[in-house]
């Protein structure tokens, strides 16, 4: 197997691997905060007894995110060690700026866990917020690192006097970061939510309806209900960011394979990149051009602009995006769903409502994974956007297939670990369901 190839099977792994973890990081830590302030203020015991499971269960997918996390440190230097070479000294204070946020994270959730019955109720519910804070914080920090590698602000002095670049401004004054960094978060917290909703879900409709699981699910359905409708218009000003940005892989996101002003949208489609044509696709004429500049007759840039050895896979970047975008409206429809049965049937869970919740998680984290897979192929060939490219940054050593099989394994038994933890953690729920 080429390095390229195996180097990147590995990295696209181990990141959508980490990506699972680092959404709950930033989700969960805002629904343990809102069940024990619903307690606090005055609302049944149960309540509490949710922010106990939450609390545990948060802990224990933080200590996995950290050691996989820590794994995929490890891989830049020894995947990409010409990136590492070019873009070290720059990505370094993204990566000591998270790990800020994320010693802030580790202290407070100590607390939290120690607390309980050893602070007041309102002190213990505020070692909460710099949960919620330090987790938001770390993921949108990180993200500074990705949105630079999109838009290198600041690329063109890095290379002339690397002594002289500035990597705060460079990471923290790109105008790529913000939007990035919002849209992921709120991926993240309908990835949480929905998750959630559909652990609940699930336990409805094997016989299990007692309070806990109704409270549950209606948390987690606030949180993810708020998510689902602010994702789409995250999504738009990440798209006009693409457009601004990254005209190339705006082109593969859409199968645009000639430059032409009133671009369609395209609805569905598989592109063939070799006749430049988009087959079974409704096209919506204009509608590109208007997503992305505001006016129906707006010039959209085609992948003619560039080589062709400088596409990214169209492929994969159009169907990845068709089913982030499909799977983010079906996302709206569930949660609109639930509300309208919630009001209209007085609360009644049917068990076709039951069911679409159930779908609803799965749909959440094919989302987030495809929106990742669209910015990170959508960027190919370059691992530095119009800098350097991905076959530069590779290691020349000749084992990666090792590595490749060793941190496969490693994941591996990450996950099955923590699915064992997480069932004993859910064995404990009966027992305080009886407490509350």
């Amino acid at each position: 197997m080429e390095n390229l190839v195996a180097a990147r099977i590995q990295m696209g792994f181990t990141l959508g691997f980490h990506m699972l973890f680092a959404a709950f990081g930033v989700g969960f830590p805002l629904l343990m905060v809102l069940a024990e302030g619903m307690a606090l203020r005055g609302g049944p015991a149960h309540y509490l007894k949710l922010a106990q499971i939450w609390g545990k269960a948060n802990a224990l997918l933080f200590a996995v995110g950290a050691v996989s996390g820590t794994a995929l440190a490890f891989e830049l230097g020894l995947l990409w060690p010409g990136f590492m070479l070019l873009a070290g000294s720059t990505i370094g204070a993204g990566f000591a700026s998270e790990a800020f946020a994320f010693f802030i994270e580790a202290i407070f959730i100590g607390l939290y866990l120690y607390g309980w019955n050893r602070l007041s109720p309102l002190g213990h519910w505020l070692t909460g917020i710099p949960i919620v804070i330090g987790g938001m914080a770390s993921a949108a920090l990180v993200v500074s690192v990705d949105a630079w590698m999109q838009h290198p602000v600041g690329a063109a002095s890095l290379l002339r006097t690397p002594a002289r670049a500035a990597p705060l401004a460079m990471l923290f004054q790109n105008p790529h970061w913000p939007v990035m960094a919002l849209h992921a978060t709120i991926a993240c917290l309908a990835a949480t939510g929905f998750t959630l909703a559909t652990v609940y879900a699930m336990g409805m409709l094997r016989g299990r309806r007692d309070e806990i699981h109704k409270a549950g699910l209606r948390i987690a359905m606030v949180l993810a209900t708020g998510s689902a409708i602010l994702m789409p218009l995250t999504g738009d000003m990440s798209g006009k960011a693409v457009a601004a940005f990254q005209p190339t892989k705006l082109a593969a996101m859409e199968s645009q394979f000639r430059t032409q002003t009133a671009a369609p949208l395209r609805i569905g489609g598989l592109p063939d990149p070799k006749a430049r044509t988009v087959n079974y696709a409704l096209e919506i004429p204009g509608g590109l051009s208007w997503l992305a500049y505001g006016r129906s007759s707006a010039r959209v840039v085609g992948l003619d602009h560039v080589r062709t050895a400088d596409w990214p896979d169209v492929p994969v970047t159009h169907v990845s995006f068709q089913v982030m975008v499909g799977a983010g409206l079906l996302m709206v429809v569930i949660a609109l769903y639930y509300w309208w049965n919630m009001r209209s049937r007085g609360g009644g869970l049917t068990r076709s409502l039951l069911g679409a919740l159930v779908a609803g998680g799965p749909l959440a984290f094919f989302a987030l994974e495809t929106g990742w897979m669209v910015t990170e192929v959508g960027r190919q060939p370059w691992v530095v956007y119009g800098v350097q490219r991905t076959a530069d940054a590779v290691t020349p050593a000749h084992d990666l297939l090792g590595y490749l099989i060793g941190y496969a394994l490693l994941y591996l038994l990450l996950g099955t670990t923590v699915i064992w933890l997480l069932r004993r953690v859910e064995r404990e729920a009966p027992a305080l369901e009886e407490a509350a």
